[in-house]
């Protein structure tokens, strides 16, 4: 077994406080900036307003079973004319219809399921959240904690970037030149992420992503970090009141990491009724669509070209892509959900990602 020197060889090799480290106090903070991806990848998984990326997927579709029924050989319309194609291809539409309805209904369910319980369990819930809402109001300064989650969210970014401004005053009074300029780098930092998500965060709108963006371009965790690392790097340079103020600050950035996490989890429940919504909304003109198809179109029913393409292959290829469109709208929408969920795995100070480590 390893002796206690060895450990503290480990834990040093691991991880120095005195280390020069100074790329750390300049890390990226907003969530573009970490993910090191493209603007356009982004714009799709996150950015993008649900239906109209949805509308992007169905269009996509569109064009390339378009593009797949001309290059068939022998050609579509032979194809439908000899066989029961139509039949199959749409039964098993309205069959995948009915599927995925009754999976969002599901999926609803599970969402409600979460607002249910006793009256004691719905009175523990309230008292924890008016403690927090105390507990807020006292680290903000303000006469109530906010209600509007935008505003929630301002006040506590608004309180870490005061905090930055007292530490940037004591560290004035510092002797060591070093501790001072990476101090002073440090609030500088976070002051200009603060105004940055301060301005976004003004008048976003819940149930809106615009709200959750701004949140998580706030990188409060690695924020957290800096703070223990600057005090434990210079814990011979620091006065007192930059000490206490270093420990305000990292009061306010590590209570933004809960209320973040609560608006995205209130976002997500949001997300995912609404998303039951539209799907049931979109699985009535599907079904109509596919079951038309069934019923009355074979491949003497639309004939003659357009472009010189045959009519029935842009009647069938335009109702598959009807009949997709519930399937479509889950697809967009789990994708921002698991996109973000996937980038805030963790709480607080810890790093997942390559790009930050």
């Amino acid at each position: 077994m390893a002796d206690a020197e060895d450990g503290r060889e480990i834990i040093d090799r691991t991880y120095d406080p005195s280390a020069d480290d100074d790329a750390a106090v300049a890390t990226a903070n907003t969530m573009r900036e970490r993910a090191g991806e493209s603007r356009l990848k982004l714009w799709i998984l996150l950015d993008a307003n649900r239906l109209v990326a949805t509308g992007v997927l169905a269009g996509t579709f569109f064009v390339l079973l378009v593009v797949t029924g001309i290059a068939l050989d022998p050609p579509f319309l032979s194809t439908v004319a000899s066989g029961d194609v139509l039949d199959t291809m749409f039964s098993t539409m309205a069959s995948a219809t009915i599927t995925g309805v009754t999976l969002v209904v599901t999926i609803t369910q599970v969402v409600i399921s979460q607002e249910l319980g006793p009256f004691d369990d719905q009175r523990a819930r309230m008292s924890g959240a008016m403690d927090t809402r105390e507990y807020i109001r006292e680290l903000t300064g303000l006469d109530a904690a906010p209600a509007d989650p935008s505003a929630l969210l301002s006040s506590l970014v608004a309180a870490a970037q005061v905090e930055a401004a007292n530490v940037a005053d004591a560290t004035a009074k510092i002797d060591d030149e070093d501790a001072s300029e990476e101090l002073s780098s440090f609030c500088d930092s976070l002051s200009e992420n603060a105004d940055v998500v301060l301005d976004r965060l003004h008048g976003a709108q819940f149930g809106t992503y615009d709200l959750l963006s701004a949140a998580l371009d706030f990188n409060y965790g690695r924020k957290v970090f800096e703070v223990d690392r600057l005090l434990a790097r210079h814990a011979d340079a620091i006065d007192d009141p930059t000490s206490a103020a270093l420990n305000d600050l990292r009061d306010a950035l590590v209570m933004f990491g809960p209320a973040r996490e609560h608006i995205k989890t209130l976002y997500f429940q949001w997300a995912l009724t609404s998303l039951s919504q539209l799907v049931a909304y979109a699985a009535v003109p599907a079904l109509l669509v596919s079951l038309s198809m069934l019923a009355f179109v074979d491949a003497a029913t639309f004939t003659g070209s357009i472009a010189g393409v045959n009519n029935v292959v842009w009647v069938t290829m335009l109702a598959l892509t009807v009949s997709l469109l519930p399937f479509l709208l889950l697809l967009s929408y789990v994708l921002r959900i698991a996109t973000v969920a996937k980038r805030t795995l963790s709480i607080g100070p810890f790093v997942l990602r390559d790009s930050q480590r």
